[in-house]
């Protein structure tokens, strides 16, 4: 039985993108677009627009909505996609107006990852946040059933079909959350198992498309699949890394992280983001070449903050400088000799032996950092 919606690859749809309060950058719009993409829609039109405050009945207005629905009669599109998270009743309504299927940037997103997900613990965790989303939204699909049946027939088993549908969903959450909950003591067992082992762990975090995968690639020479679009990594992946006249390091890729990434995903992944909470070491890349890199680290810091790994030691690692104009591999230090960056491109593979080293004396030999290295060439900050 289907209980979510999810869009079709090739639904032409329409782009709602609007400026609530202060104008956001044109890389959000971008990012929408990337996002539209990912989910397979054909990008019919876009209808930018901007508000002091969001409307209660449509979000976006009485005339931005009619213009919504105009746009969808002559571009023939049967999607419209609202860049912000919409409340059950706002979806109704715009839904009713443009005569087609409305989806806010949470369901979005949830329906990428439910392409993405290939494991059995991805595509548990997909589902609970699918089916927390649809809960609020049921009323939707069934607001000819609101009333008890009734008639010759009809007489139902004394509860309506939408209390049957909750029903339903809630108890498949509850076998979805028990089913998670042997995952992660799997996990634990996995864990304890390195601990055990004293090797230590490094977890790659950033923001999604930032080149988490291709770095994890090259590190650890894997076939860990890394494309660039949005949420090309999904599931996560452990991986020991051989690192010079060293014990190896055990690297874990993760989901990469977004702009207002939906609070029902932090929550579902929460046993999959337990391999940055417990890491000795995240490694926070960054895609240097992105004019708002800044935004972005404090937008990966806030979800940290939000899954309980602000606390673990942060080693930036600036990616793709075989994008920007001169910019060769380094590493910078602080000024007691610590490495806190280090400059690579996992593409061409330059700088990646410099991270390794890194890696070495952040987790290994950290009493061996000496400000003598420091003026032997690698910059200071």
């Amino acid at each position: 039985m289907q209980l979510f919606e999810r869009p079709q690859r090739g639904e032409k749809a329409v782009l709602v993108h609007i400026d609530i309060g202060a104008p956001r950058s044109d890389d959000a719009w971008e990012e929408f677009r990337q996002l539209a993409a990912a989910a397979g829609a054909e990008i019919a039109g876009e209808i930018p627009g901007k508000r002091p405050a969001p409307d209660a009945k449509y979000f976006v207005g009485t005339g931005k909505a009619e213009q919504i629905r105009i746009a969808v009669e002559q571009l023939g599109a049967n999607l419209v996609l609202i860049d912000h998270a919409l409340s059950p009743a706002q979806e109704r309504n715009l839904e009713r107006l443009v005569k087609c299927r409305v989806l806010d940037r949470t369901g979005l997103i949830l329906d990428i990852f439910a392409q993405r997900a290939r494991s059995y613990e991805g595509k548990l965790q997909v589902e609970l946040a699918q089916l927390r989303y649809l809960s609020s939204r049921l009323v939707r699909g069934w607001t000819h059933l609101e009333r008890q049946r009734g008639g010759i027939g009809l007489r139902g088993p004394g509860e309506t079909q939408l209390e049957m549908d909750r029903r339903m969903i809630g108890d498949r959450i509850k076998q979805l959350k028990k089913r998670l909950e042997k995952v992660e003591k799997q996990r634990q067992g996995q864990r304890r198992a390195r601990q055990k082992s004293r090797l230590a762990t490094a977890s790659l975090v950033g923001y999604t498309n930032a080149g988490k995968s291709t770095l994890f690639n090259a590190l650890a020479r894997a076939d860990v699949y890394a494309a660039d679009q949005l949420f090309a990594t999904l599931d996560p992946t452990l991986r020991r890394v051989v690192l010079p006249d060293s014990d190896p390091v055990i690297l874990a890729d993760t989901v990469g992280f977004v702009r207002d990434l939906p609070h029902t995903l932090v929550a579902a992944f929460r046993a999959t983001l337990e391999e940055s909470r417990e890491a000795d070491l995240l490694l926070h890349v960054v895609d240097a070449a992105d004019p708002e890199h800044d935004q972005r680290i404090d937008q990966v810091n806030d979800v940290l903050g939000d899954i309980g790994a602000d606390h673990v030691p942060q080693l930036m690692v600036f990616n793709k400088i075989d994008l920007l104009p001169s910019a060769l591999p380094r590493i910078d230090r602080d000024e007691s000799g610590v490495a806190v960056r280090v400059w690579l491109s996992a593409a061409t593979g330059d700088g990646v032996a410099l991270l390794k080293q890194v890696l070495v004396e952040r987790l290994y030999r950290p009493s061996e950092v000496s400000s003598e290295r420091v003026r032997a060439g690698a910059a200071v900050i």
